[in-house]
């Protein structure tokens, strides 16, 4: 190359190093905030943000053609690594000199900064891998030590307990059975529970009687080759198993093998039912027919009749088609379904609230409306009073089902609900005495972090619980790097990507490039990433991984953290995750590609 376009070269590294170098003048009041153990790495922060301010990819091909770093993986190290290309360039030139080593953090020291933080956020690095793997802890754990030693024996680093479901009992008992199974296996384990923070959730749906359905097994000419199992037992049990109905026990114990007991099920379809075996207060019986029993469903037997007791109540479901409609109140009402007349027609749409009525105020005509995960799109098409009438503007072919408790998302209106809930705050003072991490929900402004480092001073935990923030909202990833400098007041900080909501928020098409941009932002910090949400979700939940789940987990080599969420396979998760990774990073150190001898070589 000649020297005319080496000077250039030059020249825009210079000014690029020229405004790093100002912008941490500019922000030293900033940086001297922060705790003393990230200071280094707050100013690295600033010189990163200082580089992304300019659109840099043309200076990187140049610097390619030259054989040269082309800084694409230098935000850990910035100052370090433009003084270094401007050494090499400058000796290109003839003009060289001894190494300008007058930088913060070199490139060797940001990798020990990581290291530590991870360290201390996480615990120690695994044996034969350096990323963790976090498992949600599920809730027949409480009652299966065995389930959670299985776990910790197949690769489980970091424990997640979720503070939104089950109890401090409960959670206690995981808690132990985690304790346990780390001392038994020898196996360090990082306790993790999460707050929920202010998520916005469908509102409660009315519910109806109690139904179950029973049906038998048919082969695929639609013979039965197993009828179905219906136990009557007596109304007095405390604990109803899937397959039992409660009945009046007086009733119950006049049964006799071979009786057939007879009924109309919920869709007025005559049943009948044979008495096959009697265990003291539980009668077996066998149906070659499908049926939808509820409460008060007769059943007449030989010596008389009785109606099933109470069952469960079961919340409807709104089943919701394109171009239907949906009334979203802004007081907490119960929701449930759209009304038919006789020939079909919508009478009344249906109706649903929301868990945070407060969050709808920044609701706009025209605003899309996310529910269950992005499962269906609305729009804002009208605001009344009391409600927003939403149109339905996509949903799977045939309709969709919306339940109770399920997200809700509203990335164009200005949502103004942020912090730590009267839940949280109460969960905390659990957390604080029982888990090493606080997994910190709905992270969107520097606020909200210090609405939690005041709630961990109250209990006297700030330099001892570690924080991860999980950032799962646009306005979040909008406000990501001040975020990261009011966390880096705490000792102990990393961030989730929750992609999940955040791809709703974001946009599909966008999340991979917001993943990247994520995890350098976060490097640049030296802030340990935990790679969240749907992580070899098939296989966890249904016992086969998709094609992309695999190639999912190669890129979450580039985080410090993997986490699995639960499901009836989870084990086997945790087992392929674990050597996915092994396997990935003899590929990959964090973002730099490796290259190991190759195990075959073409030879003459």
């Amino acid at each position: 190359m000649k020297p005319q376009k080496i000077q250039e070269i030059r020249s825009a590294v210079t000014e690029i190093l020229n405004h790093v170098e100002k912008h941490e003048d500019e922000h030293q009041s900033l940086i001297k905030t922060v705790d003393k153990a990230h200071q280094k790495s707050a100013i690295n922060l600033m010189h990163y943000l200082a580089l992304r301010s300019f659109d840099i990819r043309k200076l990187q091909k140049r610097l390619g053609n030259l054989g040269m770093s082309r800084l694409a993986r230098s935000e850990a190290h910035v100052e370090a690594s433009l003084k270094t290309t401007l050494f090499f360039l400058n000796h290109l030139l003839g003009v060289g000199s001894a190494p300008n080593d007058d930088y913060d953090m070199s490139i060797k020291q940001s990798e020990k900064a990581l290291k530590k933080n991870t360290k201390s956020l996480l615990g120690n690095t695994p044996d034969k891998r350096r990323l963790r793997i976090m498992v949600t802890i599920p809730d027949k754990a409480v009652k299966r030590y065995e389930l959670v030693e299985e776990m910790v024996a197949s690769g489980m680093n970091c424990a997640r307990i979720n503070c939104a479901h089950d109890t401090p009992e409960d959670w206690l008992t995981m808690i132990n059975h985690i304790k346990k199974a780390s001392e038994k296996l020898e196996k360090e384990v990082v306790i993790t529970m999460d707050v929920g923070g202010p998520k916005i959730r469908t509102g409660e749906i009315k519910g109806h009687k109690g139904v179950k359905h029973f049906k038998p097994n048919r082969n695929d000419l639609g013979q039965v080759v197993e009828p179905a199992v219906i136990k009557l037992v007596s109304s007095e049990k405390i604990e109803l198993g899937s397959d039992e109905l409660p009945v009046n026990l007086e009733w119950l114990e006049k049964l006799n093998v071979g009786d057939e007991i007879s009924f109309k099920d919920t869709r007025g379809k005559s049943r009948i039912t044979k008495v096959i075996e009697i265990d003291e207060n539980t009668v077996i019986t066998h149906s070659d027919d499908s049926a939808y029993i509820e409460t008060d469903t007769q059943l007449t037997a030989p010596h008389g009749k009785v109606k099933v007791e109470e069952l469960p109540p079961v919340d409807q479901i709104i089943f919701l088609k394109n171009d239907d409609y949906l009334k979203l109140y802004k007081t907490s009402i119960k929701g449930e379904p759209a009304k038919f007349d006789d020939e079909g027609n919508v009478v009344s749409p249906a109706k649903l609230s929301c868990t945070l009525p407060a969050a709808l105020e920044g609701i706009k005509k025209g605003d899309p409306i996310y529910f269950d995960d992005g499962e269906i799109t609305g729009e804002v098409e009208a605001i009344e009073d009391d409600h927003f009438l939403i149109r339905i503007v996509k949903a799977k072919s045939g309709g969709t089902k919306l339940k109770s408790d399920k997200g809700i998302n509203l990335p164009d209106s200005n949502v103004q609900i942020s912090g730590l809930t009267s839940k949280d705050k109460e969960d905390l003072k659990f957390i604080a005495e029982h888990a090493d991490v606080v997994n910190f929900s709905f992270v969107q402004t520097p606020e909200d972090v210090k609405d939690m480092i005041s709630e961990l001073e109250k209990l006297g935990v700030k330099d001892k619980l570690g924080v991860i923030l999980k950032i799962e909202t646009q306005k979040g990833y909008d406000n990501l790097s001040k975020i990261l400098m009011e966390a880096m007041k705490l000792k102990k900080i990393g961030v989730m990507i929750a992609r999940g909501d955040l791809a709703i928020e974001t946009g599909w098409e966008r999340i991979g490039s917001i993943q990247k941009e994520m995890l350098a932002i976060c490097n640049a910090a030296h802030i340990p990433v935990v790679w969240a949400t749907q992580v070899l979700e098939n296989l966890a939940k249904k016992g086969l991984p998709s094609r992309s789940e695999i190639t999912d987990v190669v890129n979450a080599a580039k985080a410090e953290c993997v986490m699995l969420n639960k499901g009836p396979h989870i084990i086997e998760a945790i087992k392929l995750l674990d050597t996915i990774i092994i396997s990935s990073e003899m590929f990959q150190d964090k973002n730099a590609p490796v290259l190991p001898k190759l195990k075959k070589i073409m030879k003459k």
